[in-house]
């Protein structure tokens, strides 16, 4: 571990040594002014001990740094390892900000209103327990509503807000904002709705008139220019694990380092977002991996097993906290990312599909009923019919449910979508298929899915293979599935397309539903309560279950996109390729483990997707017909 100061001057308002010194020193009695105003910088300078008297929490030192560098700087970054309590130590230090500061004013957001809620779930857990007696008689009120838990005590509040309806954000004034897994949240809503509420001060008639006094004192000669009052900045703090050097963040953090780190005259701030600052704005990085953290914190049975099971590349990541170059997997992390369309543009996600666009679902079946099985996976693509391109903008990923649970949710997907074609995996899925014509959910909607059984397997015969699908294929009778069975031939082809597809950006991601696309979303009829789209949904009102929907939807399409990147191809000793997890993954164990299951069902949709468009221009060649009849003479 190391500590690199940089440029900065010190802010030595919350140290709590020279403070403690000092009152040490101190002889006789204080007034009651005096005794108030000391014992709060005591309580402000002394993290640990204020925490363990409002809270009864009891802080590693790594902890209480990293609560004490929220306080003090006006831009922070905390770059942690897994497991090293982000969420528990922001919970920690907004119930403390709030508790010290009666202005306070905190924005809690994250990339999903779920992320958001943990930190208010861990506030109640801490506030819960009897030790926290003197923070309760403080008159803590939190309330919940369906896209807003706000927390008050006295005059300071905090308010947890859903990201994705980037417009609404802009209706809220925070003075401390904080981002947890700022991974997830879009660099468009970052730079044009988060940062911008850091150019507003609350009191800007107050500053003005006290600057004008000093400059006056100034110019008597009776106060100097270093001793002008230095008001408070208002503060961003941002929480999260590293990314890849190709994302944003990594651009981020090596901003707040050069700012830090080099001289004044060398800053570059040239298209920074941050220009509305304070020239001595202050900046923190804080970049720990699992070795800073006491031996403690970490299951040591649980990183020996990280160790064995993860790349080097993905345990430096996880654990190590690096910021890491993307591996050189046989699909890019880079290229998919190109492919992805960015927020505030579309198509971007969808729970319920537009009745004038077309789309096309595919599948991979598993429903063993324990959560470290298989996911059962299905892809939702709408159809790009001008372009011949199609977007992801539907995505489910379950292991632990019930057949029951993944019936009605395809249910849902048929009946919410204009479906126009369903790919699924041979294996499971005809017996899947069967199961859902079969079953009272289906014969209630009147609906029996048709299979269309054709191998399109061989290049010669692919044109006629075509032509076959192309007579069979009925969308108003519902006989539009091909169920794929996966021949080693079959799964190199159907690799190749999807690299080529991204490559060529055929198959796009479906950016973040923002804006008036979220709200739209949110409106829309669906069976919300009989969906099991989690296995830790928690009991919630109709509306915050949409806004968790519709953000899951985000996650899902980035798990796909992740899943890909781990596939690596090996050669057999007959030549034969197979694409999947590297060793190290697939000894993984556990519901967290690594799948291939939403890979899966992409290379499915992205195949069945050219299928449908060659079959659109296919054209049946007519035969020749001969008219002369030879005749004897």
């Amino acid at each position: 571990m190391s500590w690199q100061k940089g440029i900065q001057r010190d802010r030595m308002d919350y140290a709590s040594g020279p403070l403690n010194d000092k009152l040490k020193e101190m002889e006789g009695s204080l007034k009651e002014e005096d005794a108030r105003y000391y014992l709060y910088k005591f309580l402000r300078n002394n993290i640990p001990f204020t925490c363990e008297l409002f809270l009864g929490v009891r802080l590693f030192p790594f902890q209480a740094m990293a609560i004490k560098g929220m306080m003090i700087s006006d831009y922070s970054m905390f770059v942690f390892s897994r497991g090293m309590s982000k969420t528990y130590s922001t919970a920690v230090y907004v119930l403390l900000e709030c508790l010290l500061n009666p202005t306070a004013n905190i924005g809690v957001i994250a990339g999903s209103f779920r992320q958001s809620k943990q930190i208010f779930q861990k506030m109640e857990d801490i506030l819960g327990k009897p030790e926290a007696k003197l923070a309760k008689d403080c008159g803590v009120k939190i309330t919940k509503g369906t896209d807003q838990w706000t927390m008050k005590i006295g005059g300071s509040r905090a308010t947890a807000l859903p990201l994705a309806n980037g417009e609404r954000l802009r209706g809220f004034r925070f003075n401390r904002i904080v981002l947890d897994e700022f991974l997830t949240i879009p660099e468009k809503i970052f730079n044009e709705v988060i940062l911008p509420f850091l150019g507003v001060v609350e009191n800007p008639v107050e500053r003005e008139e006290l600057h004008n006094l000093e400059s006056r004192l100034i110019d008597k000669g009776e106060m100097e220019e270093k001793d002008r009052y230095v008001w408070p900045n208002n503060k961003l703090i941002i929480l999260s694990s590293p990314s890849f050097k190709f994302e944003y963040m990594y651009k981020l953090f090596k901003k707040y380092e050069n700012l830090i780190l080099e001289t004044a005259d060398e800053k570059n701030i040239e298209d920074d977002e941050e220009d509305t600052s304070a020239d001595d704005a202050y900046r923190l990085i804080m970049q720990l991996s699992y070795d800073c953290a006491p031996t403690r914190l970490y299951d040591q049975n649980l990183l020996k097993q990280a160790k064995a099971t993860m790349s080097e590349m993905q345990f430096q990541r996880e654990f190590g906290a690096q910021f890491v170059d993307e591996s050189d997997g046989y699909f890019r992390l880079s290229k998919m990312a190109a492919c992805t369309i960015p927020d505030g543009e579309s198509p971007a996600v969808e729970v319920v599909g537009n009745p004038s666009d077309e789309y096309i679902m595919s599948f991979d079946p598993n429903w063993a009923g324990n959560t470290s099985a298989d996911h059962f996976a299905m892809h939702v693509f709408k159809v790009l019919q001008e372009d011949q391109k199609v977007c992801l903008v539907h995505s489910y990923a379950v292991a632990g449910v019930s057949l029951k649970e993944h019936m009605t949710y395809f249910l849902y997907l048929i009946t919410h979508f204009n479906m126009i074609g369903i790919c699924g995996d041979y294996n499971g899925g005809v017996q899947f298929i069967n199961s859902c014509n079969e079953s009272q959910l289906f014969k209630d909607k009147n609906i029996e899915i048709g299979v269309i059984e054709i191998d399109i397997e061989k290049s010669e015969n692919y044109h006629s293979d075509i032509i076959s699908f192309k007579n069979e294929y009925n969308v108003k009778d519902k006989k539009y599935c091909i169920l794929r069975k996966p021949t080693v031939n079959w799964i190199r082809n159907a690799n190749e397309l999807l690299q080529a597809s991204i490559d060529h950006k055929r198959i796009l991601f479906g950016s973040r539903a923002v804006d008036s696309h979220f709200d739209d979303q949110r409106k829309k009829n669906l069976p919300i309560d009989s969906l099991k789209w989690d296995t830790k949904i928690t009991a919630s009102s109709k509306g915050a279950k949409m806004i968790d929907f519709i953000d899951h939807q985000k996650s899902i399409i980035e798990l796909t996109k992740s899943e890909c990147a781990n596939i690596e191809v090996t050669t057999n000793p007959q030549g034969s390729q197979s694409f999947n997890l590297p060793q190290n993954l697939k000894r993984q164990t556990g519901p967290n483990r690594a799948r291939k299951d939403s890979y899966s069902a992409l290379i499915l949709g992205n195949w069945f997707a050219k299928i449908y468009f060659d079959s659109k221009h296919a054209k049946i060649s007519k035969k020749t017909q001969d008219t002369f009849i030879p005749f004897t003479i």
